[in-house]
């Protein structure tokens, strides 16, 4: 079974950085230019802070190391994935 099969079935919390905020939403990047909006009236966030998103919703502020951390990790992840997706399309 591939590794994208097997992240497909599980919920997943991804960090973002906070670019603005309106309201009770906010524009966050989630790395290379993936932009989204959330909802953040869960978390006390300021813009530039790093937040966890699930669902659509903010629900942990991150210290910037960690957040950086688990995106590291996120981003080798999914490399490792394109290139066992890769593998099995060349068999």
């Amino acid at each position: 079974m591939l590794l994208i099969e097997k992240v497909k079935d599980m919920c997943l919390a991804i960090p973002a950085r906070v670019l603005e905020k309106y309201g009770d939403n906010a524009r966050v990047d989630f790395g290379e230019g993936t932009t989204r909006e959330v909802n953040i009236s869960l978390v006390d966030v300021v813009v530039g802070e790093y937040v966890i998103v699930h669902a659509g919703f903010a629900i942990e502020v991150l210290d910037e190391s960690e957040a950086k951390e688990t995106l590291c990790l996120w981003n080798e992840l999914l490399s490792r994935a394109d290139f066992e997706e890769d593998s099995v399309m060349l068999k």
